[in-house]
């Protein structure tokens, strides 16, 4: 057995990422009844891109989660009913509409991340300093590979690979 596997019968480094995904699943998912909205995870995966490109379109946002038009409506309107997410119309194009996080939104993605991290605070507080230097050298590895492979794509070609 890898001395970093969180599982013992999982070792490879795909299995490994994938079993501590597992485990933070588990960890963050009693957090799940603390939220008033709670999301899910395509919904989360919008919030996390309207909040970092403020104000996109619709066409923008599909192509940002590489999904497809009328999936990415859909959510937004979930998002919007809950008073999350907000259409206004674009000041480019009066045909588009730009999304917008709400300050409901906001504080909800401010929340998910607070207790996320105490949450993983308390895990990491058990862990030697010499481990959790590691675990910041190997995730932030990992975040720069993964950046690159959504730079590039899965298939090779620039841009983020397209999924349902």
């Amino acid at each position: 057995m890898e001395p970093a596997a969180p599982l013992p019968h999982r070792t490879d480094g795909p299995a490994v990422a994938s079993s501590v995904v597992e485990l933070l699943e588990v960890l963050w998912g009693g957090g799940r009844d603390l939220s008033a909205a709670p999301v899910s995870v395509s919904q989360l995966r919008v919030l996390y891109v309207l909040e970092a490109n403020d104000g996109i379109n619709l066409r923008t946002l599909t192509d940002q989660l590489g999904s497809l038009p009328s999936s990415v409506s859909r959510l937004c309107d979930r998002l919007e009913a809950v008073g999350f997410v907000q259409r206004t119309p674009s000041a480019v194009s009066r045909r588009e509409l730009g999304l917008h996080l709400t300050p409901m939104g906001q504080a909800f993605l401010a929340d998910l991340r607070a207790r996320r991290e105490e949450e993983l605070a308390q895990v990491l507080a058990t862990m030697t300093p010499t481990g959790r230097r590691a675990l910041i050298t190997g995730l932030e590895a990992f975040r720069a590979a993964a950046g690159a492979r959504r730079e590039v794509g899965a298939d090779g070609s620039a841009g983020a690979s397209r999924t349902a």
